[in-house]
């Protein structure tokens, strides 16, 4: 049962449950002394709050029924939407909770729309949010902070009010425009858009969980489990489909003597900007993940070899592009890719498709480091073993 129709039907219970209340004789006989005496108004009071609460159940019930936290966002808007009619709502959020950047997305009329804010981090929010983890109206929000500077980024959109999503820290804000009838937004529509942030924060919080136990806390790459365990999926997937898949390995050239010149710290911002380029440079559907050390890998579902290469020198030159902020200036940074495709034929294992990876990417450092290899069979006797 969808979400409207759940509700529906509940709404029509408590209805139904008012109407047998008021139908019983001795109520009916009295129904004037009630009404004097204030019953019948605190009656209709707990029906009005027990439809809210019908409401605010089957909205988060919705809400721990999504899959993603895209999903999540979604079916907010939507639900935010369907309540208040706003001119807009917009997200700002950190996709990645353990780095500053952040993610908007905005939407007008159910629809994603562009909307100019000059905003590139949540930080300067997360003490505030903190002291006041509530929605409120953005001109209480601007007395309290009291901070034109930090406050002029999101005072140009132009919200009625700022809402946060809470969880470990600060996940995000929406910000919620004016009601395009022109209404206030009443006390109860507040508080109600508190009690359902709450479930927001807490499936968001839910999914980020579940993220972290496939993520790489570095990089925000997947982690290696996660990654083997999609290469095995593929394999088969592939098997069943009959169309092809690759995978891309990746190591940075020369990284042990990188760090012995400019030390462990600077060689994790190169592997954290690393991660960004890869990010970047892969489709939605692709795999990319930290292998291990400063060894990288990407799953590109349904893409043949021709189409991996050219992902791979797309990464390889962009690489080289990096420009990574430092104490002093650091070298250009250069990486080693082998790619390997796999389709229906064969019965290649897990394992058999890293090897051959690893294998290309081998042939790639003797070379001469900085460039892609696709393996071939017979490609590794080429080359001399102690290399």
């Amino acid at each position: 049962m969808k979400r409207n129709e759940r509700l529906d039907q509940d709404v029509k219970n408590v209805e139904n449950a008012q109407k047998a209340f008021l139908a019983e004789p001795k109520i009916a006989e009295n129904l004037d002394f009630l009404g004097e005496i204030g019953v019948l108004p605190y009656v209709d009071g707990i029906v009005d709050k027990t439809k809210q609460y019908e409401m605010l159940f089957a909205s988060g019930l919705e809400i721990f029924e999504c899959t993603g936290i895209d999903d999540i966002l979604e079916v907010t808007v939507r639900q935010l939407s369907d309540l208040y009619l706003p001119s807009f709502i917009a997200f700002a959020w950190k996709p990645v909770q353990n780095h500053a950047d952040i993610t908007l997305r905005a939407y007008r009329d159910y629809e994603p729309v562009s909307l100019e804010l000059k905003l590139d981090s949540i930080t300067a929010f997360e003490s505030f949010f903190s002291k006041f983890p509530m929605p409120m109206l953005f001109s209480e929000m601007e007395k309290k902070l009291n901070d034109g500077e930090t406050i002029a980024s999101l005072k140009e959109a132009q919200p009625e009010i700022v809402a946060p999503i809470i969880g470990f820290d600060l996940y995000g804000i929406i910000l919620v425009g004016r009601k395009t009838n022109g209404a206030d937004y009443t006390e109860d529509e507040m508080t109600f858009m508190h009690k359902f942030m709450v479930f927001v924060s807490q499936a968001i919080k839910n999914h980020l969980y579940y993220e972290h136990s496939l993520r790489d806390i570095k990089t925000g790459l997947y982690n290696h489990g996660f990654f083997m365990t999609r290469v095995k999926e593929e394999l088969a997937s592939a098997r069943r489909n009959s169309y092809a898949s690759s995978i891309i390995m990746i190591d940075v050239d020369k990284f042990k003597d990188f760090n012995d010149t400019y030390g462990h710290l600077a060689g994790d911002q190169v592997l954290e900007y690393l991660a960004q380029v890869i990010r970047q440079n892969v489709r939605t559907n692709d795999i990319p993940s930290r292998f291990g050390g400063e060894e990288f890998t990407v799953l590109l579902p349904n893409a043949e070899a021709a189409t991996a290469w050219l992902v791979a020198e797309r990464l390889r030159v962009s690489v080289t592009e990096m420009e990574i902020p430092w104490d002093v200036p650091l070298p250009t940074i250069t990486i080693s890719l082998g790619v390997f495709s796999f389709d229906q034929d064969g019965e290649l294992e897990t394992n058999d498709v890293i090897q051959r990876a690893d294998e290309a990417l081998y042939v790639s450092k003797a070379r001469g480091r900085n460039c892609a290899t696709v393996w071939e069979p017979g490609l590794v006797y080429n080359v001399s073993p102690g290399i």
